[in-house]
């Protein structure tokens, strides 16, 4: 059998389907400005802004979406949902 190699990566990437209206939702539940979770993530607020415009899951590269995923569910924010079907937050953090 040949051996498969998984770029976990990759996978991880794909994994991701959080939308546009969740980061947004999220950041406004921690009441960070787009600034504040760009310095949190290391993406650029540019980049933020586009993925919180998208409608659905927005197209993303280099990680991005895991980045900010992962800076806004450090701060206490849970995704919940799918996409197609009630995407929203829990936040189990007070605003600061």
């Amino acid at each position: 059998h040949p051996q498969i190699n998984y770029d976990k990566k990759f996978i991880t990437m794909q994994e991701i389907e959080i939308t546009g209206y969740q980061i947004r939702a999220a950041r406004g539940a921690l009441n960070w400005s787009v600034g504040d979770l760009a310095e949190r993530c290391g993406v650029g607020t540019a980049t933020i802004v586009r993925y919180e415009t998208s409608v659905g899951i927005p197209a993303t590269r280099m990680g991005n979406l895991v980045k900010i995923q992962r800076a806004l569910e450090a701060a206490g924010i849970e995704f919940i949902g799918t996409p197609d079907e009630a995407p929203g937050i829990r936040i189990h953090a007070k605003p600061k």
